[in-house]
């Protein structure tokens, strides 16, 4: 970041956000932000019978519940300042469940609706609120997920192309979606010329999700 903006400032802090406590120990070292992206989640398959409680709660307070604390302590900030933007990180997941995925596509799906519920508490303020759904992305575990259901021998371009092939083939792009292209989307959505896009969910997902709908 500081090879392509020299003067940006960058911090980190290390932080369990699926708890209150972690998350008091960001509030403290970041009491008040412009821009909150909800980025942190966990994913993997399972049968869906197979699913456990805990890993129901897990995938819920991981997935859903942290990015709803973070909206209820930063929101009110950006409000009374009259700018904002809360930006959630969804899935095709949330429109397409993978039958081996219920648990991930449940709270990807729960993200949509408290991102629409937090837009209309931020109505006429300034901020925006929205979610982005994400295709099929290539990041590190993304492909051990691929791993999972492809021949582990295969070189990855060969098991990317497998993998999609066999697991989504409704994609349009064919291959995964690379980080960047994601946070192009993200860029525009934090950006004053997103001002008339709240409340949305918008999709940057290859053509993943087979409708003409945004």
């Amino acid at each position: 970041m500081r090879a392509t903006v020299p003067d940006a400032s960058v911090a980190t802090v290390a932080c369990d956000l699926t708890t209150e406590e972690g998350a008091g120990l960001l509030y403290a070292a970041v009491p008040a932000a412009d821009v909150l992206v909800n980025n942190l989640g966990i994913f993997g398959s399972r049968p869906p019978l197979e699913i456990t409680d805990a890993e129901w709660r897990t995938y819920f307070d991981t997935n859903v519940l942290s990015a709803v604390r973070l909206i209820r302590h930063y929101l009110p900030g950006m409000t009374g300042q009259g700018w904002g933007r809360v930006l959630n990180i969804a899935s095709d997941s949330a429109i397409v469940i993978p039958a081996e995925m219920i648990h991930y596509g449940m709270s990807k799906t729960a993200l949509l609706a408290v991102s629409r519920g937090f837009a209309k508490e931020a109505a006429g303020t300034g901020v925006t609120v929205n979610s982005v759904i994400a295709g099929p992305t290539h990041t590190g575990g993304v492909e051990d997920f691929v791993y999972e259901l492809v021949d582990k021998e295969l070189p990855w371009d060969e098991a990317q192309r497998e993998f999609m092939r066999l697991h989504r083939p409704q994609s349009l792009l064919q291959r995964l979606i690379e980080p960047e292209e994601i946070a192009n989307l993200v860029v525009y959505l934090s950006s004053a010329q997103a001002s008339a896009t709240t409340g949305a969910a918008v999709r940057v997902d290859g053509g993943y999700v087979d409708s003409i709908l945004p």
